[in-house]
């Protein structure tokens, strides 16, 4: 077998055989390499460890078994896990949230949300106690409830500004000073949050690229899985990924529309520094 067929056979073992759990050594056996062979070659070809590959398919699976009403206990004994506690684990890990509240959508947690402007247009934001979790431009309070709604569909939302909405607004000014720490509440994979910290490296009035984020997280080959977790940034411009662009130099998409990144990247040259952007 070559590299790419040791690694198929590999991904196909770990999807037949998830509910077993296997460890390292089994599959490395499997496809008769040695352990630390076996771990560097797979997370060459596949971007990921395979411990994190096979967190992704018990996942998947716990998923889609509490989406069809099974309790924890049993979700927990169908994908192999040996308690609730190492299913919570897992969720905790990769989904940002627990097994109940994915289970519940959010059902218990306490959203307050607000709107507020912008030199850039009107935006929704919202947050937990623990800390800010949507930011999203938007074109009227209905779009933005809605958005929000879908992002929490069981969570209970409550209008009413607090603390963090008002410093998010205060990073909107043109010379901000002594600005308020702020904390983000993120559900995301472990993948999506390692590109969202790489992006809070950027600093203002700077510019990088995809291929910059995935030297950051290190994993060079990995430049289209970044473009589409930046595209899943759910707080714009506090997680800055208005401020990645392509190899070209071209602007590129932008959730929020390429004309609203054109004029974040334009406003933060101007405000913050005071100088034309530079790619780094």
């Amino acid at each position: 077998m070559n590299d790419y067929q040791r690694i198929e056979k590999a991904i196909q073992y770990l999807n037949t055989h998830f509910q077993q759990q296997p460890s390292l050594d089994a599959v490395a056996e499997h496809v008769h390499l040695s352990p630390y062979h076996f771990q560097r070659l797979f997370k060459d070809w596949a971007g990921v460890s395979p411990k994190k590959f096979l967190q992704y398919i018990s996942l998947e699976h716990a998923k889609s078994l509490l989406a069809q009403g099974h309790s924890l206990a049993d979700t927990s004994f169908e994908t192999g896990l040996s308690s609730t506690s190492r299913l919570h684990d897992l969720f905790v890990t990769i989904e940002g949230m627990t097994p109940g509240e994915y289970k519940n959508g959010g059902q218990y947690l306490q959203i307050q949300y607000s709107f507020g402007s912008t030199p850039f247009g009107p935006i929704c934001m919202a947050s937990t106690e623990k800390g800010v979790c949507h930011v999203a431009f938007i074109t009227s309070e209905d779009e933005g409830r809605t958005t929000l709604q879908l992002r929490f569909p069981q969570a209970q939302l409550q209008l009413l500004p607090t603390d963090f909405h008002r410093a998010v607004l205060l990073r909107f000014e043109a010379s901000p000073t002594n600005l308020p720490q702020l904390k983000l509440h993120l559900k995301g994979t472990d993948f999506q949050l390692k590109v969202w910290q790489a992006l809070l490296q950027i600093p203002p009035g700077r510019l990088s690229t995809y291929a910059g984020i995935s030297q950051a997280i290190e994993q060079p080959s990995a430049c289209r899985a970044v473009g589409t977790a930046i595209g899943q940034n759910p707080i714009a411009y506090l997680i800055p990924c208005h401020r990645v662009i392509r190899s070209t130099g071209l602007i590129g998409d932008y959730h929020w529309g390429a004309s609203r990144k054109a004029a974040l990247i334009g406003w933060e040259s101007a405000h913050i520094l005071g100088e034309p952007e530079n790619v780094c």
